[in-house]
């Protein structure tokens, strides 16, 4: 357990450090929306490039990732009705940090020392990046520029580097086609970079800001990370139990159904423009919050 929290304390690190750059390194105004962008449209589809490639599409067909996903659904539909009087941009993020899963940068980690397997995590991460950041980029693209047409709406992925990034990993995983070394290696440096840069980003976001700060993104925001690392888990036990699967499969499903919200909705919510504040301090209070409740996991399983 000691060695999956160092997870957190790398992302709190890397978080403190772009906090201090914004504070103390006379950056000028607008050098996290710089980062955002540089991260959103060269360094992101570098790395969801690169993921999607090397992953086994196959890991889609199974019961504890059946279980995995109705958990964010519900969770992601929750959410929409204590949003339902907001801009439909604050909607769709908020919904994403309710059920959008850390299951790279932090899931990784806890899959491997909590669970005993880092596999255990890839059919999230593939069915996050196959399916759930298409639609929701799409949403998103029609949600802030206006356009409803079908036009706009077949097309918008087609516009988005994340979701082409994607569409291009799938194509290089079904067919068996690589690139060269000379520009894979490269690819790969690249979409290295992106996490940390995101991290950095975020915290010089958090720099002279209140976390939960009185206004009308207060209760979207608490929703949001009640959701995410409590009634998002405890749906994730209540399916496995019902499907009856094994203790081993319902300690996994539950465990990373805990994990606090990914980094990656703060790089949409600042690409799109909206719903920044829920964002935040969702994907910062979930980050802290999900600590506790994967210690109580692990106990109640494994006492």
């Amino acid at each position: 357990m000691i060695k999956a929290l160092s997870g957190f304390a790398l992302i709190g690190v890397i978080v403190l450090i772009g906090w201090a750059a914004r504070r103390r390194a006379g950056l000028p105004p607008d050098a996290e929306a710089v980062l955002g962008r540089l991260v959103y449209t060269v360094m992101t589809p570098c790395l969801l490039f690169t993921g999607v490639a090397a992953a086994d599409l196959g890991v889609l067909l199974s019961e504890p990732l059946f279980v995995s996903a109705v958990a964010a659904v519900l969770c992601f539909g929750a959410h929409t009705l204590v949003t339902r009087r907001r801009d439909r941009g604050t909607r769709i993020l908020g919904a994403l940090a309710a059920g959008y899963t850390n299951a790279n940068y932090i899931g990784i980690p806890v899959a491997t020392y909590v669970l005993g397997d880092a596999a255990l995590v890839v059919p999230i991460i593939v069915l996050q990046l196959l399916i759930v950041t298409p639609i929701a980029l799409t949403l998103l693209e029609v949600a802030t520029t206006g356009h409803a047409s079908l036009r706009t709406t077949v097309t918008a992925p087609l516009r988005n580097p994340l979701i082409v990034a994607v569409l291009a990993g799938v194509a290089s995983s079904v067919t068996g086609l690589r690139l060269p070394a000379v520009l894979a290696e490269p690819v790969a440096t690249v979409g290295s970079a992106a996490v940390p840069v995101v991290l950095l980003a975020f915290g010089m976001s958090l720099s002279g800001r209140r976390v939960l700060a009185p206004g009308p993104d207060r209760i979207a925001t608490i929703a949001a990370v009640a959701l995410k690392t409590v009634a998002m888990p405890a749906t994730a036990f209540l399916l496995a139990a019902g499907l009856g699967l094994p203790r081993e499969a319902a300690y996994a499903v539950t465990v990373l159904a805990a994990l606090p919200t990914a980094q990656n909705i703060f790089l949409y919510a600042q690409s799109f423009g909206t719903g920044l504040v829920v964002v935040r301090d969702a994907i910062f209070l979930s980050t802290i919050c999900c600590v506790p409740v994967l210690l109580v996991i692990a106990v109640f399983f494994t006492r």
